[in-house]
């Protein structure tokens, strides 16, 4: 099916289902008695206790309506007890929210077509930058400024608060929105009180069951002056992660485009979820709390990565014989879809990684009520993310010249047939180790920060606020590989290792019964054993495989920031035309100064150069929300808003900050890339107006219109070029040094290199769109009343100018990372005994890279559908049985490669997941 085809009956689909909520909020505002409360103003909520998903859905709204700016929230629906497992699937059902997944669960959440590098998240009212490791595909290590929210578990928090418009009293540095995380706090709870609960989880590929568990204890004393809370949450999952890939597609010995890497993939996955929370609240008076809040969470992982491929395809054929098309098919698009070839280089891959992320987070605030009129907030904070991945080990078989491989991509463009001569891929005497990579890397973020707020009641229509706030981030990234002192590649070195003779460090593997691989395609083939290989052969003694940096001088680098500066702004609360009127206005100046090291490899040696530079910028905004009627709210927004510079969701991170250039080996991709200290922050404009209109109770339909004029913006020119035309006037003796023994011929290695260098570019404008429904259906008879519908879809379009190496305008495309439609939907029944909802949310196919790599116009996804389903029996007032099931539908991650060819980059899946539980109150 085609990918207009696919986008057009969802489309429809979605469509009509948005008709349908229109006329049911008709019916519902006819049967509506006329005297509805007006709304409560913002700040005046308390915290209660949430019991029921039709009770989190209720605070939600309320907190949404009594917001000035564009403001969605999600609470728990009871004690440690999220919607969601996962924290960024939970914030997927917000309007304008679609997340990007890794291993089968969400990683880092795009808000109105804007990726995770535009989002801000707070924990506990202070920013935080969580970062793990992931898979190629899904990123790799998180060196960016965006938030995996795959580290938490979400037990440990009790709402989140999504802000899409900016004031002057929030901090500046998100363009797409600002997240606030919210864990427990004992004032929250109504004395002493436990919760616990255990599920078991199992996943229907990898067939095993997995435990996840939490436990929560508060309580408060001295007449409810002191409070003293903890929590903790763990989980182990086994995942097994199947599919085919290519990297991505070239020009071919023909011209025609073949896939670089042609294979079958295997991943596994090991992982535990640990999260603690402790927090202390003291009230010495009426007008004083002070609560200390901390929260620990480790994440650890093994992930091995398992690959039957054809790395010749790439030009890094290790022969002097070329590789040649004996037949082949070439469509439309002028890609081989089918052909046979002679002289292809294949190989066997094993890699395997060991991975922990510590997160720790404190903050001490502070408020305290002067008079009646004046209040004083303190917040002082620090919050740090380790991330170790001390084992990244890849071993490779070889075998040169293989006569008659095939590759079928005409009856699956997804799961080729591949085939591989006369070779048993399973015979030991098929293969020889070729290289051993040893690759070792970390990255480590903190923030400290200290502020506060001073509000005057100045009249009972204005109050002033205002404060200052310093912050400060540093980060830190180191890489290690193997090396002699040099940049030349030493991976292609075997010091007291026979190439022949593996079979004393190899094992089987198999492509399990769940992937539709074409038939006559090996699903078992022998791989390195990477522990017997570091038995005998000593892999992790250093003595006899060093390492260094020199070879890897682009990911070792460290970035500081100190932000000072403050805000003022006065809030209005009063009426036109004898309708409520609520409003702020205000600015916040902040002056960054900022200091880049990073290395070049000069004169023999590594050269660490540190770079400082000094911006600012001033931030007005503008919120305003009137109250038609008592059912009717319209909002706008206007604010000038910042976001420091980042590596664009790519690879290269804050990398692009860092002063000095590196020149590398990857395996079959060859780099040079540089950064750019003196790059200037993502600028915009950014402009909202919304209507929403609040029906019934605990109901609503809205529309939201939003723009980005993005005046100043950072991308990342790529070109593929030989070396001898970098635009760095590079000798060809640094590609050579670097090519050492990983590419030995001089001719391949100067040939198909990829240069990555960042500059400010004008940017573009982003326009979209929001539609929102939410209602429960109390106004239908008996058994129906107790069905609720939640449905929202988000459209989005952007214009970015993208630059060729020259300077000159190569495309004009989305933004890299939007999603020009999304929608999500939830179907729910309760009552006081039974719960149970289905959910479904999709996301359109974005771009990731654009201009796209090796004569391919862009790279992107494909659209996504997941749909979940829970369900909840309540015992009695202590006991509840849970059920959950997770990606129902099994859906694909489906990466690829040019807007016409649609070629097969990345695709794979993960299974279904069930999940059986009890949550136990005392």
């Amino acid at each position: 099916m085609s990918k207009s085809a696919r986008h057009g009956s969802i489309r429809v689909a979605v469509r009509t289902v948005l008709g349908v909520a229109a006329l049911s909020a008709s019916a519902a505002a006819f049967s509506q008695q006329a005297g509805q409360a007006a709304p409560q103003l913002e700040g005046a909520l308390e915290e209660v206790i949430v019991t029921g998903f039709k009770e989190s859905l209720s605070l939600a709204l309320d907190q949404k309506r009594a917001a000035i700016g564009a403001v969605d929230a999600i609470v728990a629906e009871d004690i440690a007890d999220f919607p969601d497992l996962n924290l960024a699937e939970s914030i997927q059902r917000v309007p304008g929210v679609s997340i990007a997944r890794d291993a089968g669960e969400g990683r880092n959440i795009s808000v109105r077509g804007l990726g995770p590098q535009f989002t801000r998240v707070r924990i506990n009212g202070m920013e935080a930058m969580s970062a793990n490791g992931g898979t190629d595909a899904a990123g790799g290590t998180n060196r960016d400024r965006s938030f995996d929210f795959n580290t938490f578990a979400s037990e440990l928090f009790n709402s989140i608060t999504i802000r899409k418009t900016s004031a002057a009293e929030v901090e500046e540095g998100s363009l797409g929105a600002t997240v606030d995380l919210r864990s427990g706090r004992p004032f929250d709870y109504d004395g002493f009180t436990v919760v616990t609960s255990a599920q078991a989880s199992y996943n229907d590929i990898q067939e095993d069951v997995d435990p996840r568990g939490a436990f929560l204890i508060s309580n408060t004393f001295a007449d409810g002056r002191f409070g003293a809370l903890f929590s903790v949450a763990y989980s182990e999952r086994k995942l097994l992660d199947e599919g085919s890939s290519t990297v991505r597609w070239q020009a071919g010995p023909t011209g025609a485009f073949v896939p670089r890497i042609p294979r079958y993939d295997i991943y596994k996955h090991d992982q535990e979820r640990l999260g603690l929370t402790g927090s202390l609240q003291w009230a010495p008076t009426d007008r004083t709390t002070i609560s200390l809040d901390a929260l620990h969470a480790k994440f650890e992982a093994q992930r091995d990565e398992i690959f039957l491929e054809a790395p010749g395809f790439s030009g890094n054929n290790r022969d002097t014989d070329p590789m040649s098309v004996r037949e082949s098919v070439v469509d439309s698009s002028n890609t081989i879809v089918y052909g046979v070839f002679d002289n292809v280089d294949i190989r066997s891959e094993a890699r395997h990684d060991e991975l922990e992320t510590d997160f720790t987070h404190l903050t001490l605030e502070g408020t305290h009520e002067f008079t009646d009129r004046v209040r004083l907030k303190g917040l002082v904070g620090y919050s740090e993310a380790e991330h170790d991945n001390p084992i990244q080990t890849t071993l490779l078989f070889d075998h040169d010249d293989v006569m008659g491989y095939t590759y079928d991509f005409r009856g699956n463009d997804r799961l080729p047939q591949i085939t591989y001569g006369d070779i048993d891929v399973t015979d030991p005497a098929s293969w020889r180790l070729s290289q051993v990579r040893l690759r070792p890397q970390s990255s480590e973020n903190t923030f400290k920060t200290v502020s506060f707020d001073v509000a005057w009641d100045v009249t009972d229509v204005i109050t002033l606020k205002g404060g200052p706030q310093y912050k400060k981030f540093e980060f830190d990234t180191t890489s290690l590989v193997r090396s002699n002192g040099t940049t030349s590649n030493q991976e292609g070195s075997l010091p007291g290792i026979p190439a022949g003779a593996v079979g004393s460090y190899s094992e089987l593997v198999s492509i399990s019964n769940n992937l539709n691989v074409a038939n006559g395609t090996p699903t078992s083939w022998l791989i390195p054993d990477i522990d017997a290989a570091a038995a005998q052969f000593g892999l992790y003694d250093r003595s006899r495989f060093p390492l260094g940096i020199e070879p890897a001088l682009g990911n070792n680098y460290n970035i500081e920031e100190e932000d000072t500066g403050g805000y003022l702004q006065a809030d209005f609360n009063t009426f036109l035309f004898d309708r409520p009127l609520r409003a702020n206005v205000g600015v916040r100046y902040v002056e960054t100064k900022q200091t880049s090291s990073g290395f070049t490899f000069t004169s023999g040696a590594p050269l660490l150069t540190t770079v400082e530079r000094t911006y600012s910028d001033t931030l007005p905004s503008l919120n305003v929300a009137l109250d038609v009627t008592d059912q009717f709210v319209i909002r706008a927004s206007a604010a000038k808003v910042m976001v420091r510079p980042n590596g664009g969701g790519g690879t290269a991170g804050l990398g692009i900050l860092a002063p000095g250039s590196s020149v590398a080996i990857n395996g079959a991709n060859k780099t040079v890339t540089a950064g750019n200290p003196n790059l200037d922050p993502y600028r915009a404009k950014a402009y909202d107006l919304s209507f929403e209109w609040y029906f019934a109770e605990d109901s609503l339909l809205s529309l939201a219109l939003f723009m980005k004029d993005i005046n100043s913006f950072v991308q990342i020119i790529r070109a593929t070029d030989d070396f001898g035309n970098n635009p760095l006037g590079l000798p060809d003796s640094v590609a050579l040094a670097a090519c050492g023994t990983a590419i030995p011929d001089p001719a391949q290695c100067l040939a198909g290199w990829q240069f990555a260098l960042p500059t400010n570019t004008d940017g573009g404008d982003l326009k979209g769109f929001e539609i929102s429904y939410q209602q429960p259906f109390s106004f239908l008879p008996g058994f129906l009343s107790n069905f609720g519908l939640i449905l929202n879809y988000t459209g989005v379009e952007s214009e970015i100018e993208y630059l060729s190496q020259t300077g000159a305008l190569a495309a004009k495309e989305d933004l890299t990372g939007l999603s020009k439609s999304a929608y999500n939907a939830t179907l729910y029944w309760e009552d006081e005994k039974f719960s149970a909802r289905v959910s479904a949310a999709y996301r359109d196919e974005f771009l990731t890279t654009v201009p796209g790599r090796n004569g391919n116009d862009v790279e992107g996804t494909a659209e996504t559908l997941s749909i979940d389903a829970s369900s909840s029996f309540t015992v009695n007032d202590n006991l509840t049985i849970t059920l959950e099931a997770l990606n129902l539908t099994d859906q694909f991650q489906d990466q690829y490669v040019d807007s016409t060819g649609d070629r097969l980059s990345y695709y794979h899946h993960q299974g279904r997941q069930y999940l059986l539980g009890a949550r136990y109150k005392f």
